[in-house]
């Protein structure tokens, strides 16, 4: 089941990052352009042939201005006061990466100032090199079941179990990554990046 729901969310995000880049009748050079995303990243990820890390989703919805959940689904263009979208318990958007299994909530709300989505973090051996992130924003994890590491580049790695938490500024070198034999869960909050140009690592 988790296969089937994982391969239909690699394809409508395919789907829909054609559509999108069709629309505005760019070419994928003129994507890459935009976004600073590699060409050959972008036919990839059109084919469904690579799943592209939270990095690489920035990017892309700076580059074609719009919210990362934008990038799954139609969000409402619905500016002004007194928003509100509720989710409901097994809802929301998936998107299913090696290390990670994002689940994007009320991505129905266009320009929000922030993207809260559930993760789970995969039991995965990891190299030392392997699932950096560096960009503009901030992010709020709260561990809800198994337990996590957390590595940055200036500070020393923590284990934090159930119940725990951590606040970063996403700028900074930072990695989360499984600390036990079972996938662990966590409620993510991230700030959507400032104008400025995003500071993006290839991983």
């Amino acid at each position: 089941m988790r296969q089937a729901s994982s391969q239909h969310s690699e394809s409508a995000l395919a789907a829909r990052l054609r559509g999108l880049r069709q629309q505005r009748g760019w070419t994928l050079g003129q994507t890459s352009k935009a976004s600073d995303v590699a060409t050959s990243t972008l036919s990839k990820i059109e084919n469904g042939l690579m799943s592209p890390t939270y990095d690489i989703l920035l990017k892309l919805a700076k580059g074609l201005d719009m919210d990362v959940a934008e990038l799954f689904t139609v969000a409402q263009d619905h500016m002004g006061t007194g928003r509100c979208c509720i989710e409901r318990k097994g809802s929301g958007e998936i998107h299913d990466t090696p290390l990670y299994r994002h689940q994007v909530l009320c991505s129905h709300l266009s320009h929000k100032s922030m993207m809260p989505f559930i993760t789970r973090i995969k039991a995965h051996a990891l190299a030392e090199n392997a699932g950096w992130s560096r960009h503009d924003g901030e992010e709020f994890v709260y561990v809800l079941s198994g337990a996590v590491e957390l590595h940055t580049e200036y500070y020393q790695p923590a284990v934090l179990s159930a119940g725990d938490c951590f606040y970063i500024d996403s700028r900074m070198r930072h990695r989360v990554i499984n600390h036990g034999k079972d996938d662990a869960e966590v409620l993510w909050m991230s700030t959507m990046p400032s104008p400025p140009e995003l500071h993006h690592e290839q991983l």
